[in-house]
This record gives C-alpha cells, structure tokens and sequence, in this order.
C-alpha cells in the first residue's frame, strides 16, 4: 500500500503525454502541472478524511450515495467503472505500441489483447498477488524518475562535457514562459488531469488493507511530495533541456534527454521503463473497475453475481466483466478507431472531473454531519473546512465552463454529458423497472392470498 502511494500515480500519461503539454503550452506546462496538482492534493486530503472514518471499496461510489442519494453513488459509480475501462484500453494499446517497435511482426492490438489478459489473470487469483506486481511496478518507476531527475539537474548545470549547458534559453528565448497565451493552459489542464491516473486508488484499496487506516495516512502523507518531485519536477527539467516548439524531440521526452548521453542503450531502458509504467496502469485499472463493480454489486446497482469471490478473495465475475467490456473497447480502436474508439474517448475526457466533484460535495455534507454527531471520528481533517472545499469545487466548475467555451475541447465536454445523462437516465429505469416488478409480486402474493 506504501508503494502503490509513492509510486502508483506515475502512469504513461507522464511519460509520453507531457511531450504534447509541453508542445501547446511551451515553458508553462509546468504550471498546468503544478495547477492541477494541488487540486489533487485537496481532493486526496477530502478523500483521505472520509476514508479514515469509513474505509470501503467503494470509496467515493460510497460516499456519495450515503451522503448524496442513492442516484449518485450508482452514477458515479458507473462513470468511473466506464472511464477505467477505456483507461485499459489506451495503456493497452500503448503498451502494444511500444512492443511492437520491438517485434514488428505481431500486431498492436494482439500485444495490447494479450497485456490484458496477463493482467486479468494476476488479478482474478488474488488481491495479494496484484499488490504484489504493483509494490514492483512501482519501485521501478520511482528508481526510474528518481534517476532521470539526478541525471536532468546534472545535465541543467553542466556536468556532462559533451552536452551544451542549456541555461535558460529554451525557458525564455522562444517566446517567453506562455508563447500560445494562456488559453493554452486550460487547453493542457484536460491532458495533464489524465496524466494523473489512480491517485485516489488507495482509498479503494484501503478497503482490502488490514489496516485501512493506516493506509490512507500513507497515501495522503505522501501525495504532496510526490507530485512536487515526479510531475512537476519531471517536467520542470524537461522544458529547460528539450526546446518547446520541437515536436521531434517531445515525441518521446524521457527517451530524447537519455540519447543526449550517448549511452549504449539508454533509450532502449527508458523504453522498458515506460513499458512498466503502462502496465502498471493497466494493472491498476482492471483492480480498480473490479472493485468499482463489486462495490456497485453489493448497493444492489449491479447483478449479484459480480458479488462471487475466490478463495482468496478476488471479485471473479467482477474482474471478467470489466476485461470483457475492455477488450471490446480495444477491438473498437482497431476497426473503428476514427469514430467509435474516438467516441469513446472524448466520452471519459471530463469524468475524472465530474467525479472529483462529486467527492467534493460528498465531502461537505459528512464533514458536516460528523462535525455535528461524531467529531471525534475526524482523524484526518481538510484544512480550512470549508472554504478551499468550495473552492475545489468552483475551481472544478470553472474548467468545465471553459471547455464549452472552448472549440477544440467543447466536443469532449458534450459527449461525456450525454455519457452522464445515459447513466443517469439508467438508474432512474432501473428502480422504475424493479418498482413495477415489486408492485406485480405483490399483487400476485395478494390475489393467493385471496384465493
């Protein structure tokens, strides 16, 4: 649990995404990073209060149907079962696309299809064994940034003869910190909130921990250094040694900085390290949908039969359903990837934001109840309750007001409200159904009784 903390919010959207922020923000990009990394920070301290008092493996799923209505926990639910999903999906498909460039000869979507079912597998046989490949995954993306941070700073002050010191040039020569204006830094905040996948999945996890608790601290305790030191500073250096408007050089960022050195191989390790990376967001999100299903399953808002679990407790059902649905997805991205694998994924571009939201106004209401009946169960408390909660929330708002207001990104914002009011309307259908299925049984039971 300690390391999925540190480490399980590195994923491949730090990786390869950051080239294409820094690409349409310039120099600024770092602080599209630092922006939404300090929201992050507020929605994990929410998150990291609630769990403390009630850990659950449904987390915010949870939350937000006890503290909101039973309409939004099974909405949210849904919503983030789905944008896992896709998430598989993409780690997938590059995770294919960085084996591939190794044997040519089987496909990207056989390499993703295959990735998934490997992964499928660790998780179906135990939660221990997938904490056992994340506690992995992890340490080598730590060691990996940590590296890669020594090596950029040593580079930034000169201490590789053959490599030019780059000062500040590519910082302020090339058109300043914000050469495409600011707008472009809402444009980026879309990409970079994507680049920060899973950072409240131990507060799932929490739940199967044997020591909630305990594990929750870990999480919040650490959440604050770590994006200080593995986004922004991963990305601060980047921008000082890689020019902006290089679209060449930022194909690949992390991979272009290592061939700088000349060292045999280098390119080929930060490859492998990526490859890690990806996978370690697959792995987490088949986890994470599986958990989200059970949840779901057990709030009577998904069949029963997702409730069955292994001997060692794993979610079988749970876990298949989720693979099943993702590797639909992945078949999507091969024979329709300009409309039904886009639809996809401008339909999951605002559902991380919907669903901070949602655990922000969830947040409000049992902080306020406990302030009221329980005090004493607040072990861990959101500073300046409740004003920066307000904040995060208007903050939230204020980027999906401007997504409409802007064109490239007004698109994504309509499909995943349309995707929202489907899940929606389906709840609504469903406790409709079921009333009517009730109301029938019991007029059946009374006409017997009649008779």
């Amino acid at each position: 649990m300690t390391m999925m903390a540190i480490g399980g919010v590195i994923g491949g959207g730090l990786f390869l995404g950051s080239g294409a922020v820094i690409h349409s923000t310039g120099p600024g990009a770092v602080f599209s990073y630092a922006l939404v990394g300090m929201f992050m920070v507020f929605i994990m301290r929410m998150l990291g209060e609630m769990s403390t008092v009630y850990p659950s493996s449904g987390s915010f799923s949870t939350y937000a149907h006890n503290e909101i209505g039973p309409w939004a926990g099974y909405t949210i639910g849904w919503l983030y079962w789905f944008y896992w999903v896709v998430v598989i999906t993409i780690e997938a498909m590059m995770a294919g696309m960085i084996i591939h460039e190794w044997v040519p000869s089987i496909s990207i979507g056989m390499i993703g299809f295959l990735c998934i079912v490997l992964l499928t597998l660790t998780n179906i046989f135990s939660a221990r064994l997938f904490g056992e490949f994340e506690y992995w995954f992890s340490i080598i993306k730590v060691v990996a940034i940590v590296s890669f941070l020594i090596i950029g700073i040593a580079m930034i002050f000169g201490l590789f003869p053959h490599i030019e010191k780059p000062g500040v040039s590519n910082l302020l020569d090339r058109g300043g910190l914000m050469p495409n204006g600011f707008g472009s830094l809402l444009t980026a905040i879309m990409v970079v909130i994507f680049a920060y996948p899973g950072i409240e999945i131990t507060t799932i996890a929490a739940g199967e921990s044997p020591n909630p608790q305990k594990a929750v601290m870990a999480a919040i305790n650490s959440v604050i250094w770590r994006i200080l030191v593995f986004y922004i500073g991963s990305v601060t250096i980047l921008v000082t040694i890689l020019p902006w408007d290089s679209s060449s050089a930022l194909k690949s960022p992390f991979v272009t900085v290592l061939d700088m050195l000349r060292i045999p191989g280098a390119s080929l390790i930060m490859n492998i390290i990526i490859l890690v990376a990806v996978l370690s967001v697959l792995n987490t999100g088949i986890y994470t949908t599986s958990r989200m299903l059970y949840s779901l399953a057990e709030k009577g808002d998904a069949p029963r039969v997702l409730l069955r679990v292994t001997k060692k407790g794993s979610p079988i059902w749970a876990v298949l359903g989720s693979t099943v649905f993702s590797l639909v997805a992945l078949v999507s991205s091969t024979i329709s990837p300009d409309k039904l694998y886009l639809l996809l994924i401008n339909a999951i571009a605002c559902i991380a934001l919907i669903v901070y939201i949602v655990v922000a106004l969830s947040h409000v209401r049992m902080r306020k109840r406990l302030e009221r009946d329980n005090p004493e169960a607040l072990i861990v408390r959101m500073w300046l309750f409740p004003y920066l909660t307000y904040f995060t929330i208007a903050a939230m708002v204020s980027v999906l007001i401007a997504m409409a207001l802007i064109e490239t990104n007004r698109s994504q914002l309509i499909a995943t409200l349309i995707t929202t009011a489907i899940v929606l309307a389906s709840y609504f259908l469903t406790k409709l159904k079921k009333r009517s299925s009730d109301q029938i049984k019991s007029d059946e039971e009374s006409y017997r009784a009649i008779k």
